[in-house]
């Protein structure tokens, strides 16, 4: 049993009655999204076009203690598979710092993995005070800045399904949210910018590489974003564990944005009135204890199941 403290089943307290939607989202303005990059997604990787920050390699780099590491982690990844699909991403060809040990520097090399980046060489003990403290880098970390996102409508085009997370800050939840979205097909990932975690550092970990091929859209609010899938024809359906009907009742072959909201709250209630149902996923067995992001690959998967 997870103890993240952010789960999707958790019955909330007593839900706003949802009135007329044309109300609703009647004169609603486009998300608060940022604009796409010049040229759009690149084959192989989403491209934010981040404006990098420089990096110089010639300038000694103080050791940090383990305490320290932790506020900086936005700007690393490690890990194998991360830091694999970080410079497979063509959004970071010519970015960042990238770090080895030998024997790792030497597999990208001989397998031809870095993709233009230079390798530095590093000991296994300066990578761990790089790092927060526990981190599991396996002799790789790469030091970027984070991805920025994509414009809401960038996602939004060819149908199929989106999940949205309301304040979910945990980045183990959201990484294992987004290896879950890329597994089902999902089209991406929307978020609000004030309230979620960089897609780097732990969540970048969780995530497994697939932060850099899944798109993400910050947007500045929710109820916004949903008015605008709304007029481009989705469908949100939000995960509810105190509501009438399930998951299989509720999805269709429509275009759906799955909606997830953190333990305690829930989805909130702005957010929640904007969607045209909310569904619960059925736990016969008595034990309503889902963490979020099994809860959102329980949804993921039904609702590939109903699209066929």
């Amino acid at each position: 049993m997870s103890r993240n403290p952010e789960r999707n089943d958790r019955k909330p307290g007593k839900k706003p009655a949802f009135g007329d939607k044309s109300q609703t989202r009647s004169g609603g303005s486009p998300a608060g999204a940022k604009g796409p990059p010049a040229g759009g997604p690149d084959r192989g990787g989403w491209n934010p076009n981040p404006k990098p920050k420089a990096f110089s390699d010639s300038a000694p780099r103080p050791a940090r203690a383990h305490g320290r590491a932790g506020a900086d982690a936005d700007n690393f990844i490690w890990g194998r598979h991360p830091v694999l699909a970080a410079l497979a991403n063509p959004a970071r060809k010519g970015m960042g710092r990238l770090l080895a040990t030998a024997d790792r520097a030497a597999e990208l090399e001989r397998d031809g993995l870095t993709n233009g980046h230079k390798v530095e060489i590093a000991e296994v003990q300066a990578l761990d005070r790089m790092l927060p403290q526990g981190a599991v880098h396996q002799g790789l970390v790469f030091k970027v800045q984070p991805l920025e996102g994509v414009a809401l409508e960038d996602i939004a085009g060819d149908g199929g399904v989106i999940v949205m997370l309301d304040q979910l800050t945990d980045p183990q939840n959201v990484g294992a949210i987004f290896r879950s979205a890329l597994a089902f097909g999902a089209k991406g990932i929307v978020v609000q910018d004030r309230h979620s975690p960089a897609l780097a550092g732990a969540l970048a970990k969780a995530a497994a590489g697939a932060t850099e091929r899944l798109p993400c859209a910050r947007v500045t609010n929710l109820s916004r974003a949903l008015e605008k899938l709304a007029d481009l024809g989705w469908r949100a359906v939000g995960l509810d564990g105190s509501a009438e009907l399930t998951l299989e009742q509720a999805l269709d072959e429509r275009p759906t944005v799955l909606v997830m909201g953190s333990e305690g709250d829930g989805i909130r209630r702005l957010v929640a009135e904007h969607c045209d149902v909310l569904a619960k996923i059925p736990m016969p067995g008595g034990f309503e204890s889902l963490n979020v992001s099994n809860a959102a690959a329980v949804a993921l998967y039904e609702a590939t199941r109903k699209r066929g």
